[in-house]
């Protein structure tokens, strides 16, 4: 076998991925924490949970009640793992930053969706736009778009616990 051929199988050998996952969360029964005199630095803190996990931030943005990220990782790290580091650690930092918001928290479940490399760029800016957009429509009504959107099945009786 010629050493270039060898070359190339090894390095087939090896894994290489880039996964991008919009993340959605909201607010524990969906009350406004997060209102515009924090939510920088929230959205950076999270930024900073990400990239301490060995993930990329690529838009943290949201409003008083909800969050969304864009997350670029490999396949070294589960949604479900990205999703309670990101929560965890954030609702930790939250009570520790904002005394008076001791009561916060998140809720228990989140959605998350694959997103393609080519639709990053109008990912990042939906995540941008989000106090603009939630003047039209609510948490609940954009959640349950991305669900059908992304064809995905729920139960309504269960929805927003």
């Amino acid at each position: 076998m010629s050493a270039s051929r060898q070359r190339r199988l090894q390095t087939m050998a090896n894994t290489f991925s880039q996964i991008y996952f919009h993340i959605v969360f909201s607010t524990k029964n969906r009350v406004d924490h997060i209102g515009p005199d924090i939510e920088q630095r929230v959205w950076a803190y999270i930024g900073g949970i990400a990239r301490k996990h060995g993930l990329v931030a690529r838009q943290v943005g949201g409003i008083d009640n909800h969050i969304h990220a864009l997350i670029s990782s490999t396949t070294t790290h589960s949604p479900s793992q990205i999703a309670k580091c990101l929560k965890g650690e954030s609702s930790s930092w939250i009570h520790k930053e904002f005394h008076e918001m001791r009561g916060f928290a998140w809720q228990d479940g989140y959605g998350v969706f694959s997103v393609s490399k080519s639709a990053v760029p109008n990912v990042i800016e939906y995540i941008k736009n989000q106090r603009v957009h939630h003047q039209k429509q609510t948490f609940e009504e954009e959640f349950v778009e991305l669900l059908r959107l992304h064809e995905i099945e729920y139960d309504e009786r269960y929805f927003f616990g």
